[in-house]
């Protein structure tokens, strides 16, 4: 019979597309708000991988990846997908009814082994988590580095995310001794 253990740390993560730099700011600051400091993030790139985003955010948009400074509880990422969510709503325009985000914010964790992201859309790669949320490995560590499956979005198969995600890594090795269930993210 298996033992249940306690799960080693994560580093919380997000991607954030958008295409106002005050966006940005205003998103990037409620997520300090909520989860803690922001450690380190990518350099912008250009998004346009897909066209799936433009007709609600418009053209033009840009992406980065943040990683937070202190580690996540597993549980809470459902409360955090949903926590996004609500912010994306906050930074929107319009009507209630029909809002138009101006910002993409998606979630996830990075451990030792692999990049987890959480949606709310279902599909075959994905489990669900709870709350409405389903969670799937984008990225795998072997190797000495990280790879992508075939699910993998083509943002998270770029040079760019790879060497981010190495690096977040590489940031979870360093503090892992550290790190403890108790003292994971806010929520």
């Amino acid at each position: 019979m298996g033992k249940v253990r306690d799960v080693a740390p994560a580093a919380l993560i997000a991607g954030i597309i958008f295409a106002d730099e005050d966006v940005l700011e205003r998103a990037k600051r409620l997520l300090e708000d909520e989860f803690g400091k922001i450690k380190f993030e990518s350099a912008p790139f250009t998004f346009d991988m897909t066209d799936y985003y433009n007709a609600e955010m418009g053209g033009n948009l840009r992406k980065l990846f943040v990683c937070f400074e202190h580690p996540v509880e597993l549980e809470a990422i459902p409360d955090i997908k949903l926590m996004t969510n609500d912010f994306e709503m906050r930074l929107a325009v319009g009507d209630p009814v029909h809002p138009l985000r101006r910002v993409n914010i998606d979630p996830g964790y990075v451990t030792l082994s692999k990049l987890v992201l959480v949606t709310t859309k279902d599909y075959s790669h994905r489990v669900y988590i709870g709350r409405g949320i389903f969670a799937e490995t984008t990225l795998r560590y072997r190797g000495g580095t990280f790879e992508f499956h075939d699910t993998t979005y083509p943002d998270y198969r770029t040079p760019l995310a790879l060497e981010f995600f190495n690096r977040v890594r590489d940031f979870i090795k360093r503090n892992e001794a550290v790190w403890t269930r108790k003292n994971g993210s806010k929520r």
